[in-house]
């Protein structure tokens, strides 16, 4: 099965910011984006099936593309970053926030999840998904889920994994 996974456009948050769970809306940069998402979009349709974190910034442009009912899957949202949710990352005062910086694939952000706790999630829905009779899925997320199924897809490792997210608005195709 081939998965196209689009990453929702730039959020409206302030460059820095750890916005992860938080349900962030998109920037004013939204339908310019998104024209460039649905143009690079169109070479993989059309898709049996479209998924979408339920998080409006993955969803509206679900719905720019075309997809205003697309499936909301909670297994698709950003990693949940706790306590550090809507705060500069400069701002941080957690002792936690330098462990984390040194090994974020491993270590949780408190309060929040880790990349691992993330991937399971993941994995979960891609199993149920792998049940499925579809051939092309579309799938509306974030950086974090579109790793974590590059990873599961065998497309890269978890040591290489940050370097294959696409940009915002950028997608990827995987076969699982």
């Amino acid at each position: 099965m081939d998965l196209i996974l689009i990453r929702h456009t730039a959020p409206n948050v302030e460059k820095g910011t750890c916005y992860g769970w938080s349900d962030v809306d998109v920037a004013t940069t939204f339908i310019t984006e998104a024209e460039c998402t649905l143009q690079k979009l169109r070479e993989y349709l059309p898709v049996d099936k479209v998924f979408t974190s339920p998080l409006q910034r993955a969803a509206k442009l679900a719905a720019f593309c075309g997809f205003p009912n697309a499936e909301k899957e909670e297994r698709l949202k950003e990693m949940n970053m706790g306590e550090w949710e809507m705060q500069l990352y400069d701002n941080i005062k957690d002792p936690a926030l330098q462990h984390w910086y040194e090994d974020y694939m491993n270590l949780p952000a408190t309060g929040g999840e880790s990349f691992p706790m993330l991937y399971s999630r993941v994995e979960s829905f891609l199993n149920e998904l792998k049940s499925k009779a579809y051939n092309k899925v579309a799938i509306f997320a974030h950086a974090g889920p579109i790793v974590a199924a590059a990873i599961y897809s065998g497309l890269c490792t978890k040591e290489n994994a940050f370097g294959i997210a696409p940009v915002f608005g950028g997608i990827l195709k995987i076969t699982i």
